[in-house]
Formats: C-alpha cells, structure tokens, sequence
C-alpha cells in the first residue's frame, strides 16, 4: 500500500488494540496442574452467573498487522503516541483529556498530527522536522505539496 489516508493508519489502529485485547494472557512457563480435571453436573451450575463469551484468538495475519502498527508508534511523540493509543483502544475524549492533562482541542490535533505524521511516513515522506502541526495536517489531508488546501 503506497497510498495511506488517516482514515486508514486510524482502522489499522483500532485493529492492533482488539487484536492485542484477543491475545491470551502470559502465563509463567513451567507451571501445570496435577489434579484431576472435575467433571461438573449440571446440578453444580445452577444459580451461577455463565462465564461471559470471548472471541476466538485472532488469526496469524492479523497478528502480524498489529505487529506492524505497533512499530509506527515510535515515529510519534511520547504525548501524541499516547493519544493515537488511548483513541484507538476505545477511550472517550474526557479520560483522553483527564489522562494526558490537555483540553480537548489540544488532545484531538494532537491525535490528527499523530495520525497524519504515520501517514506521511508510510506514504514515503521524510521525517518532519521543519514543518508545523497544522501544515503537516494539511499535506496529509489534502494531499498538496504546499499545505494549503486546494482552491
């Protein structure tokens, strides 16, 4: 893919944090039962709460995409990759807000540079270092060399 939108680097996002949710827990090497497994009647599972449902372990592509995303967080600040992070896991723009300690303008061009800035490195653009916030945002946006919008 050589055409990356925000939109895009934001779907690829979500689906690393519910693919990482989906991952089993570590558990310490080495450490087994030896007890028997019990065998329970349905008599025992009366006035029990049912165990919720999980969704079955994610596939081996989906795995190796969130792999891949992952390795895009280093591109952004420590505060922008924390947004893009809490953003893509699910979390509401007030505990966004309360957790990184902006307003929630701030916290969302934060977020859109975060996104903007992995779009532009995957499209093959070099790393931003002269450029602003909202300029990179309208490179990314409106796919202009000079930044501004097309008339």
């Amino acid at each position: 893919m050589n055409n990356w939108t925000p939109e895009m680097v934001e779907e690829r996002l979500v689906e690393a944090a519910m693919v990482l949710r989906r991952l089993p827990a570590a558990r310490g090497q080495g450490y087994f039962s030896t007890w028997p497994q019990m065998f329970v009647e349905f008599s025992d599972l009366v006035g029990q709460t049912p165990e919720p449902m999980r969704l079955p372990p994610p596939s081996a592509a989906a795995i190796s995409r969130m792999e891949a995303a992952l390795c895009w967080m280093p591109w952004l600040e420590p505060v922008d990759a924390k947004i893009v992070w809490l953003r893509a896991s699910g979390k509401r723009w007030k505990e966004v807000c309360w957790t990184v300690g902006l307003a929630r303008a701030a916290a969302h061009e934060h977020w859109l540079y975060g996104l903007c800035l992995i779009a532009w490195r995957l499209n093959g653009g070099a790393r931003a270092k002269h450029i602003s916030r909202r300029r990179l945002i309208a490179r990314v946006r409106f796919g202009t060399v000079s930044g501004l919008p097309p008339s």
